[in-house]
């Protein structure tokens, strides 16, 4: 498959850039800086340097790939919108150039508690996540109002590590058991099979290792 990495200088996303290679992917890394960035030489490594919020640029970048993973990244105060408004972005840009299939990272408190509540809605759920996770939860929507086939991965606490392909998965829950931490390579792993499997499409995925 032909893919483009959103967020591909970030823990995750150098990840899925080096492990779709590895599995034989021609792969697109777009973001600011890429071209500084430690990403690995590879003759089916393409750097694409672009704002992310630059629509012609995000739709030039887009256009003649088979699919779209999303790793955006950024503050954790609220204030930083590369989550919510890149990936508003990225889905108009997606539905213009007809590319169907896109998987990205959210936030484990977009999972359900239970029928009624997310996670990030419950009395005790900590403080200091449900700015980012606000943040999240605008990106899920406008996935949801798309008429892409999305896949939203939401994962507890990302740890940077290989992977060891020992994970568990979920729709909509949190998985169990759930240990509240994932390795960046397994999150990666996860991410690049469901493009082949297709398991949860147009699904909320909770993870841990």
């Amino acid at each position: 498959m032909k893919l483009i990495v959103f967020g591909a200088t970030g823990m995750v996303g150098k990840q899925l850039v080096k492990q779709a290679l590895f599995n034989g992917h021609t792969v697109k890394a777009y973001g600011r800086n890429v071209f500084t960035e430690d990403l690995p030489k590879d003759d089916n490594l393409e750097l694409v340097q672009g704002a992310l919020f630059d629509a012609g640029q995000v739709l030039k970048a887009i256009e003649g790939c088979d699919a779209v993973l999303s790793a955006l990244g950024g503050s954790f105060d609220g204030t930083d919108k590369t989550r919510s408004l890149g990936m508003k972005n990225i889905v108009e840009q997606m539905e213009k150039a007809a590319v169907k299939r896109i998987v990205g990272v959210g936030g484990m408190g977009l999972l359900n508690a239970d029928d009624e509540l997310l996670l990030i809605d419950q009395e005790n759920y900590p403080q200091q996540f449900i700015p980012v996770g606000r943040e999240h939860q605008k990106a899920l929507m406008y996935l949801q109002a798309s008429n892409l086939d999305w896949t939203f991965v939401c994962p507890p606490d990302i740890i940077d590590g290989e992977a060891t392909g020992e994970f568990v998965t979920n729709s909509a829950y949190p998985p169990l058991p759930n240990h509240y931490k994932i390795y960046a390579g397994d999150l990666a792993m996860f991410m690049l099979g469901e493009l082949k499997k297709n398991e949860y499409i147009r699904h909320r995925v909770g993870i841990s290792n």
